[in-house]
């Protein structure tokens, strides 16, 4: 089989897949591994909970995370997708990601992420790619990790979080960041941690039923009013959860355009930024989802699982086939030519 690389452009023509899947989280073990080494030495702890699972913990975590086997097992990813019908899943780390560790333990969590996740992709190049992990609160070590990471069989995106130590993502210094990866043509895919407000959040599962959707509509935000866009208009980025409550704010937004001071700069609507944006599936809504189609099309949504967690799709096809006045030609898009654009397969 061939081994694809984050820069071959030749599988387009004949490429097979009909269902991928854009939005999913795997741990690797070695990376675990490397959390209980060296963990607590850079303020991480690695124990087992009450369930035999392994869970890791400290103060400058944005919370505690469990590293189930469905998460960190290959052969247990690859079955769900057969179950489910994904043909080919891109394979992302997430919380607690790696900006709460000094800089030097950052930059060995996300090297050894990334060497991970080649090396799984490298094994199964039908079915799996990579997200590659960066030490983004270090600008210099994340860029010195993507030139290197870029070059790794399998890896087609740079995943970043909606802010960085609570930084948001129009800070001048994450702006290398995004002229690299606009210029080797790697999507960036964005996904929360820590909402802010968590605070008020603590009961009924809201940071995650609230929160995180909120923090797509801050990142969008940012870099809308922050000129991202604008100074990088070859940079695609892909928002999580269909675009958590951005799409339904740009009334607001270009309401505020109008009218507010503070946003006299914008020489366009927030609306008219749109489509500069992908969005995933994960909205648990046929209807909502059936109007985002109205506003960006469907050349900009892919499929998102958000594996395998609970706030994601247990049968994400299923899902898109519920969308109401779907037509084959967007069903297609969604399932996988938007995808197949996006990242270039």
């Amino acid at each position: 089989m061939m081994t694809i690389t984050a820069n071959d452009k030749t599988r387009l023509p004949g490429c097979p897949w009909c269902a991928i899947d854009a939005h999913a989280h795997w741990f690797p073990e070695v990376w675990i591994n490397l959390l209980e080494r060296e963990g607590a030495a850079n303020g991480a702890l690695v124990t087992t909970n009450d369930y035999g699972l392994r869970m890791v913990d400290g103060p400058k975590l944005p919370f505690r995370q469990t590293f189930p086997q469905d998460m960190t097992d290959i052969p247990t990813i690859l079955a769900n997708m057969e179950k489910t019908r994904i043909d080919l899943r891109i394979l992302s780390l997430t919380n607690p990601m790696v900006y709460w560790a000094p800089d030097t333990f950052s930059m060995k969590l996300s090297q050894t992420f990334n060497d991970a996740c080649s090396a799984a992709c490298s094994a199964h190049p039908d079915k799996l790619r990579g997200a590659i992990m960066l030490p983004a609160q270090a600008p210099q070590l994340a860029i010195e990790e993507l030139e290197r990471a870029a070059r790794l069989p399998g890896m087609c995106c740079v995943y970043m979080a909606l802010h960085v130590n609570g930084v948001n993502l129009d800070d001048r210094s994450f702006w290398p960041i995004y002229e690299r990866c606009a210029a080797l043509k790697l999507p960036l895919c964005l996904h929360p941690v820590a909402p802010c407000g968590k605070e008020r959040m603590g009961k009924y599962h809201l940071s995650n039923l609230v929160g995180n959707p909120h923090e797509s509509a801050i990142g969008a935000a940012c870099l809308t009013f922050g000129g991202v866009l604008d100074d990088f208009p070859d940079l695609q980025i892909l928002l999580p959860h269909a675009g958590g409550s951005f799409p339904w704010l740009t009334g607001r937004w270009d309401n505020g355009v109008r009218r507010r001071p503070e946003l006299r700069h914008m020489k366009k609507l927030a609306s008219a930024y749109l489509r500069r944006f992908h969005y995933d599936t994960i909205t648990h809504s046929p209807q909502i989802m059936r109007y985002l189609l109205e506003m960006v099309g469907a050349d900009r949504v892919v499929i998102g699982t958000d594996y395998n967690w609970d706030a994601g799709y247990e049968f994400p096809v299923d899902f898109v086939e519920q969308i109401p006045g779907l037509t084959e030609a967007e069903k297609s898009q969604i399932m996988s030519e938007t995808a197949k654009s996006l990242f270039e397969f």
